[in-house]
């Protein structure tokens, strides 16, 4: 398995830093890529995955992303994890600057890596048989809710450019795979959305019982990329048991009725 390289974006934090440490675990070598270099490096040193400092809604970055993966090696697998939400007001009255931001990262900078990087595995499929391509969306692109405006129409974008990708790359020996996360209990997800509120963070998840980590989606990302080559994950939904759709939540320990 040392001998596979995969990229993971978003890499700075929350499920992208966690996909880094258990890639590496298991034998991986790593690229993390993500804007806050501080954070990069000290996930290098924590590791020894390779990092690069990009910004995913600019395009000179990403190329320059592109090139440094060329001059230093074939790549075998990519991680779309960048994204996030802002706002949860109504569609009549939440920003349309938080929109455009979030159709930037989600969906944008998605297709951005996609493009850029799709030649490059080409080459990590054509020297080992097979490339993955796997992109983290949400349950938010599934099922729409209140307040979700902005979010679910990104989320449902970029669940529907890897549809479409998965139909162009029919007859390559590349999987596509998208994992739809439930509610993740995260540092920085829940507090970018709500612009730094803590007390608004830290409510999402109040006597919710036991959501998921970031350790677990890493876990559900390298189990489908570790599969063998012909099974191909099309759709991962994960949310914890305490979790029946994306607006309802059990409140409080879970017991058996009856």
């Amino acid at each position: 398995m040392s001998s596979r390289r995969v990229v993971v974006t978003g890499a700075s934090s929350g499920i992208g830093a966690a996909t880094v440490r258990l890639f590496r675990e298991r034998g991986w070598d790593v690229v993390g890529v993500a804007r806050r270099q501080d954070r990069l490096f000290e996930l290098a040193a924590e590791t020894g995955a390779d990092v690069f400092a990009a910004d995913l809604t600019r395009q000179e970055d990403v190329d320059a992303l592109r090139d440094h993966l060329a001059a230093t090696g074939p790549i075998h697998a990519l991680v779309n994890n960048a994204g996030g939400a802002k706002g949860l007001d109504s569609v009549e009255a939440s920003s349309v600057d938080d929109w455009t931001w979030m159709f930037e990262i989600n969906v944008i900078g998605t297709k951005r890596v996609i493009s850029a990087l799709l030649p490059l595995l080409r080459d990590g499929a054509r020297s080992s048989g097979h490339a993955d391509i796997l992109t983290i969306t949400s349950i938010a692109g599934h099922t729409a809710y209140v307040g979700g405006g902005g979010y679910n129409a990104a989320k449902f974008a970029e669940h529907a450019l890897t549809e479409v990708l998965r139909l162009e790359l029919n007859g390559e020996p590349i999987r596509v795979v998208e994992v739809a996360p439930g509610m993740v209990a995260t540092e920085e997800f829940s507090l970018v959305r709500f612009d730094g509120d803590q007390e608004r963070r830290d409510a999402v998840y109040e006597d919710v019982p036991e959501p998921l980590t970031a350790e677990d989606i890493a876990e559900t990302i390298v189990h489908a990329l570790e599969l063998p080559r012909h099974v191909d994950l099309d759709l991962i939904v994960v949310k914890p048991v305490a979790q029946a759709a994306s607006y309802r939540f059990a409140k409080g320990p879970l017991q058996v009725k009856g």
